[in-house]
């Protein structure tokens, strides 16, 4: 359950993380902007009354954007919050609608959209803006205390990042390989047998080692003073955490306990995934796409273990860390969790 406080209270609470949160959007978008016009690979939007309009001058809107939300973040007010807040009528409409099936079924169609029209989605500026969009949608939920306690939860805070990170490198992965796509079907090399330059281990590998060792370990200091460590109270016998999760990477696990019989759940359906996915090359044994990114060439294996990834295993992750709530009922991401609620279930 979540511990609730007066909204006034609440709200300035938040206020500074919100205005740090904005400004560090403003000050993204003002980089990207300005390495977008010292790389001279600016594109024209549009033209009005002869003057034209760029994606340079796009980002600098959107920072000029975020630099005036701070202020109204930074203030705490209420009734000014609310202009940077998910309006409650859009709120309960989620809550409402959140579901196994709708969750699921999304995560199916979204994958699939996406990967289907991967040309339009991983070009840079429709990415990035995705990134702005995600990032706002987040900013202005974090004004529902319900949302504000589950994302920052000291548990959970790895799992957005996780979500963040994913996001990115499944973009990477597939921008480099519809390139290599487009490139082989001018009968070009991929990108990878371009960059053929050995590099020494030392320095070059080893000083790139330490840098990112001393890097992260000022991250980790940093993630322990502003974190507090999330212990709880000691275990007991006779009173049960509710809900009791388990680990994230076992939550996926977890979750198929819902639906099937602990056996089949917890060995035969694992099973069967890992002897999947470790059949996977000898089912598609061609000999192409080694060493270098595609998508046309091995669209089978791709496939195969980005369906089993991302919305059979993450998806899971996500859905039992952010809308598992008391007694293992589904709640929506602005929803109190209420441990009376009880699930209409047919059988």
């Amino acid at each position: 359950m979540h511990s609730h406080v007066d909204p006034a209270v609440f709200l300035q609470g938040i206020s500074g993380f919100l205005c740090a949160f904005y400004v560090s959007l403003a000050v993204m978008n003002a980089i990207m902007a300005a390495k977008i016009w010292k790389s001279g690979q600016s594109q024209k939007l549009f033209e009005v009354f002869g003057v034209t309009f760029t994606n340079v001058h796009l980002w600098i809107v959107v920072t000029a954007l975020f630099t005036m939300v701070a202020p109204i973040a930074w203030s705490g007010d209420p009734w000014a919050m609310k202009a940077i807040s998910v309006p409650q009528g859009l709120r309960d409409q989620i809550n409402q609608w959140m579901g196994p099936v709708v969750y699921n079924v999304g995560t199916l169609v979204v994958l699939a959209v996406m990967f289907q029209f991967r040309r339009f989605f991983v070009r840079p500026m429709v990415a990035w803006t995705m990134l702005n969009l995600a990032l706002v949608t987040m900013g202005f939920s974090m004004t529902d205390q319900n949302f504000a306690a589950i994302v920052t939860k000291p548990d959970n805070v790895p799992i957005v990042g996780l979500v963040f990170l994913l996001g990115f490198f499944t973009w990477l992965a597939t921008y480099k390989a519809v390139r290599n796509d487009e490139r082989l079907k001018q009968g070009l090399g991929p990108l990878e047998a371009e960059d053929s330059d050995k590099v020494l281990v030392w320095p070059d590998l080893v000083y790139t080692e330490l840098i990112c060792m001393v890097a992260l370990t000022a991250l980790l200091l940093l993630w322990a003073i502003a974190l507090q460590a999330p212990l709880e109270e000691p275990a007991s016998a006779v009173k049960t955490p509710n809900p009791s999760k388990a680990p994230w990477y076992f939550l996926g696990l977890q979750e198929m306990l819902v639906y099937y019989d602990p056996w089949m759940a917890g060995v035969v359906l694992p099973s069967v995934i890992l002897v999947g996915l470790m059949a996977i090359p000898y089912i598609d044994f061609n000999p192409k796409g080694n060493g270098y990114y595609t998508f046309d060439e091995r669209k089978f294996s791709i496939i195969t273990f980005l369906f089993g990834f991302l919305p059979l295993w993450v998806g899971m992750i996500v859905l039992g860390t952010f809308i598992r709530g008391p007694n293992w009922n589904m709640f929506g991401p602005y929803e109190y969790w209420d441990v009376h609620k009880l699930e209409v279930l047919n059988n």
